[in-house]
C-alpha cells in the first residue's frame, strides 16, 4: 500500500437497515471529482517519474481545476441562484455543495502552487537548466535585446484600457493573463487605474538569446510588466498586478425552443463568453485596495478570490515539458505498432486492402498501443478512394485542428461518394471547432446533421457500404474514443473494426435513427443509448444476480471513466449482497462506496493513473462460465444513459474476447499505477509487496504489442 490522498469531508456512516438509495451509500460527485484531480496532482509529486512529465501532471492538474471551476463550480452557482433545492444522491443541496468544494478547490489550488515553487522550477533549473527569469535578471545585452523584441512584436498587439468616468471597466476574458495597473499623474498627483491584456495566443515563455540551446525564458507578463510605463507616456507607474478570472461555462438553452441548433449553440457561445466570474486570482503582493476594487467591478464575494503565490495559469507550462531534454528526465519515446492483422507481410498483394483483411476476421485495436493513422484512419482513407465504395458514414464528437479524417471525408465527397458526418455542435468547450468542421464538412458535399434534438451524440461509429458481388456489404468501426488523431496516441481507447452482417444492419439503422426520424429502432447487437442502454445493463446485472442467488459463479468487471448512476450502483450493491464478485476500474469520479459490510463487501474499485490517459470502456459479465464482453462509448453515468446517443458492441470472437478479458486482469492486477478506493472515500496508492513484482499497466500493454508484433509471445495471465 501506499500514500493516502486527503479529501476534506468524510461520508457519513451508514445507519442500520439503510435502504439502497440512502445518501450514506453515495460519494459525493463533485468531491469526487477532485479526489481524481488529488490523483493526478500526485503523479506531479511523485519523485519517481521523469521530471519533464511531472510538469506535465502539473499543468494537466491546473487545467482540469480550470474546467472544473468553470462547468461544476459554476454549475452549482447557478442552481444556487435558481433556487434550485432538489438534494444531490449524497443528500447535499447546491449550496452546501457549493461551500464544500471551493473549500477543497482552494486547499488543491495552493498545493499546486507549493509544488511548482517549492520542487518542480528549482529542479527545472538544477537539474535541466530551465529558468524561468524575471527582466532584472537579465545580462544588459540580454536586456537590450528583449526591448527590442518588445516594442518590434508585442508592443503594436498591446492594447490599455483605462477606467475612469469616461471609461467603464473593461471585459476581462474568461482565463485570460491580465495586468491591474496603478499609475499616478506627474501634476495632479491623481492615481489611475487601467487593465492590459497579455498576450498568450503564442508561447508564454519567451526564449532569451537567438539560439534554440539556451533553456532560460522570460514569461511574457514579466516583459509587459517592465515595459508597461511605455504604455502610458508620462504617467508614473505605482504598480502593476497580475490577475485572472474565470467564468461560468456552465450555460444551457433549451434546444426544444430552438428554431435553428447553429444559431443556439452560437448564442450559448456568446453568453458563454460574457457569463458571470466565479473565480478571481491574483499574485500574491496585489495591494488591498486593487483587489477590492476588482472583486467589486467583477461583482464578486471575497470568497471567490485566490490569492497565488508563485506563477498564474499554470496550464501554460505544458509548453516547457514538451522542451527536448536528456531522456532521463521524459517517459521512454512510445511509437504505436501498426496491428498485426493490419500489417502486409505476408498477404498476397489482392488481399493488402483493408476490406479483405476486415472479411477475414474482425480487428480488434488499441490505442496508443497500436497506431490510429494505420487502423482506423485507413479504413477512412482507403473508403474514400475505394472505387466500389458507396458511402461512407461517420460521427465526429471531437477531432484535430488539422484532422486527415475530415480530409478524407471530402475526398470522398469529392469522388461523387455518399457522405454524411453528424458533428456533435453540443461537445462542451469544442462547439466553435465543431461548428467550423461542419461548414468545412458541408462545403465539400458532406451531408453533415448536427445530432438528435435533446440529446447529444457520444457514440463513436463509423460505417462503409462497398459493393461487392454485386450486392452493398457494411464495414465499420465501433470505439470507445473520438475519431482524433493527436488524443489517439495519448488517450487509451479501443475500437472494433468489423463487417458482421447483424452489427452492420444495427450501424445502418443507428444512422438512419441520427440522420433521418426513425425513434422506435430495435437493434440486434447493438446496445444504444438512451432507447435500451439502461435495461439491457440491468438484465446483464440481473442474470448474475441469479446466477449468484443459485450457487454459480458470478461476476462483474466493468472499466470505464466513471460511475454516478444511483440505478446502476443500487443493483450493483444488490449483486454484492447476492455474491457477485465486482470489481471495478474507474479512472475518474465514482459514487459507490465500495467495502461496507452488508452492502458492498464484494465490490472493489480501482483508479488507474498514469502516462497515458485511461478513456476505454469495457464491460465483462461473466455468464456461467460464458463470458460475455462489450465496449463502447458510454460509462455508467446517468448522462451517458438517459441523456446522450451512445453505442456498445459485444465482442464475438472468443479470440479477442480473450484479449478484453486479459485487459481487465492486467487493470486489476496493477500495483503501480493503481489507487484502490476504501469506504471511506480515502484513495490509496498500490504498491509491490516485497515479494510481489511490479506490474505497471502501461508499460505491460507496451511490451506486449511490441512482443505481438514481432510474434515473439502470447497474450498471458489471462483468468
Amino acid at each position: 500500500m501506499g500514500t493516502l490522498i486527503p479529501t476534506a469531508v468524510r461520508p457519513a456512516s451508514v445507519p442500520d437497515g439503510a435502504n439502497l438509495d440512502h445518501p450514506s451509500l453515495y460519494f459525493n460527485q463533485e468531491l469526487g471529482w477532485l479526489d481524481f484531480n488529488w490523483r493526478v496532482l500526485y503523479q506531479a509529486r511523485d519523485p519517481a517519474l521523469p521530471l519533464m512529465e511531472r510538469v506535465r501532471f502539473l499543468a494537466i492538474t491546473a487545467s482540469n481545476l480550470d474546467e472544473f471551476v468553470q462547468k461544476r463550480v459554476g454549475g452549482l452557482r447557478r442552481q444556487e441562484a435558481a433556487g434550485v433545492s432538489r438534494a444531490s444522491p449524497d443528500g447535499r443541496r447546491p449550496s452546501e455543495q457549493l461551500g464544500l468544494v471551493q473549500e477543497e478547490a482552494r486547499r488543491m489550488q495552493s498545493e499546486i502552487d507549493r509544488v511548482w515553487t517549492a520542487e518542480l522550477r528549482p529542479r527545472l533549473q538544477e537539474e535541466v537548466g530551465i529558468r524561468l527569469l524575471s527582466f532584472e535578471e537579465l545580462g544588459s545585452e540580454e536586456r537590450e535585446a528583449m526591448t527590442v523584441l518588445f516594442r518590434e512584436q508585442v508592443y503594436p498587439i498591446l492594447t490599455p484600457l483605462a477606467v475612469d468616468p469616461g471609461h467603464p471597466f473593461p471585459f476581462i476574458s474568461n482565463l485570460s493573463l491580465s495586468l491591474a495597473v496603478l499609475m499616478r499623474h506627474p501634476e495632479r498627483q491623481t492615481v489611475h487605474f487601467a487593465r492590459v491584456k497579455i498576450p498568450t495566443s503564442g508561447s508564454r515563455w519567451i526564449r532569451v538569446g537567438s539560439t534554440r540551446d539556451t533553456r532560460d525564458f522570460v514569461p511574457i507578463e514579466e516583459l509587459v510588466r517592465h515595459h508597461v510605463a511605455d504604455l502610458f507616456g508620462a504617467m508614473e507607474i505605482v504598480g502593476a498586478y497580475l490577475f485572472r478570472v474565470t467564468r461560468n461555462a456552465d450555460i444551457r438553452r433549451d434546444e426544444e425552443e430552438a428554431e435553428d441548433l447553429l444559431a443556439m449553440i452560437s448564442d450559448e457561445l456568446r453568453e458563454r463568453r460574457f457569463a458571470p466570474v466565479v473565480r478571481l486570482e491574483v499574485e500574491r503582493g496585489m495591494p488591498e485596495h486593487v483587489r477590492g476594487l476588482l472583486l467589486q467591478e467583477l461583482e464578486l464575494p471575497p470568497e471567490d478570490l485566490l490569492d497565488v503565490e508563485g506563477t498564474l495559469a499554470l496550464e501554460h507550462l505544458t509548453d516547457l515539458a514538451d522542451l527536448e531534454v536528456p531522456g532521463e528526465h521524459q517517459f521512454e519515446p512510445w511509437e504505436p505498432v501498426v496491428p498485426l492483422r493490419l500489417t502486409h507481410e505476408g498477404e498476397s498483394e489482392d488481399e493488402e486492402d483493408i476490406f479483405s483483411i476486415i472479411r477475414k476476421g474482425d480487428v480488434l485495436v488499441h490505442h496508443p498501443y497500436e497506431s490510429f493513422g494505420e487502423s482506423v484512419q485507413r479504413l477512412v482513407e482507403e473508403a474514400a478512394v475505394d472505387p466500389d465504395v458507396l458511402a461512407i458514414k461517420q460521427t465526429l464528437y471531437r477531432t484535430s485542428d488539422d484532422s486527415p479524417i475530415v480530409r478524407a471525408l471530402q475526398r470522398a465527397a469529392g469522388r461523387g461518394k455518399v457522405v454524411a458526418v453528424l458533428v456533435e455542435v453540443k461537445a462542451r468547450f469544442d462547439e466553435q471547432n465543431n461548428m467550423e468542421w461542419a461548414r468545412v464538412l458541408e462545403n465539400s458535399g458532406v451531408h453533415v446533421t448536427y445530432g438528435v434534438v435533446g440529446l447529444k451524440t457520444h457514440a463513436k461509429v463509423l460505417l462503409v457500404v462497398r459493393r461487392e458481388e454485386g450486392r452493398p456489404k457494411v464495414y465499420c468501426h465501433i470505439g470507445t474514443g473520438n475519431y482524433h488523431a493527436r488524443n489517439a496516441r495519448v488517450y487509451t481507447d479501443l475500437g472494433l473494426l468489423t463487417c458482421h452482417q447483424e452489427i452492420g444492419a444495427d450501424v445502418v439503422d443507428l444512422f438512419h435513427y441520427l440522420t433521418g426520424h426513425a425513434p422506435d429502432q430495435s437493434y440486434r447487437r447493438l446496445i444504444v443509448a438512451p432507447s435500451h442502454m439502461r435495461c439491457r445493463f440491468e438484465e446483464l446485472i440481473q442474470r448474475e444476480i441469479r446466477n449468484a442467488e443459485e450457487g454459480r459463479r458470478a461476476r462483474i468487471v466493468a472499466k470505464m471513466n466513471a460511475l454516478d448512476d444511483p440505478g446502476i450502483i443500487r443493483l450493483l450493491y444488490r449483486a454484492s449482497r447476492a455474491g457477485v464478485t465486482v470489481d471495478l476500474v474507474v479512472r475518474g469520479h465514482c459514487r459507490l462506496r465500495p467495502g461496507l459490510p452488508g452492502y458492498s463487501e464484494h465490490i472493489r474499485v480501482v483508479s488507474l493513473i498514469g502516462r497515458f490517459l485511461e478513456h476505454d470502456r469495457v464491460f465483462l459479465f461473466q455468464n456461467e462460465g460464458n463470458p460475455e464482453v462489450f465496449i463502447g462509448s458510454a460509462d455508467w453515468r446517468t448522462r451517458n444513459l438517459n441523456e446522450r446517443v451512445e453505442a456498445i458492441v459485444p465482442i464475438l470472437e472468443p479470440e479477442l474476447r480473450v484479449r478484453m478479458i486479459d485487459l481487465l486482469e492486467s487493470a486489476l492486477e496493477d500495483n503501480q499505477l493503481a489507487w484502490e478506493l476504501g469506504p471511506d472515500g480515502r484513495y490509496t496508492r498500490l504498491r509491490p509487496g516485497p515479494n510481489d513484482p511490479p506490474r505497471n499497466l502501461h508499460a505491460r500493454l507496451m511490451a506486449e504489442t511490441r512482443a505481438r508484433r514481432e510474434g515473439t509471445t502470447g497474450l498471458v495471465g489471462v483468468v
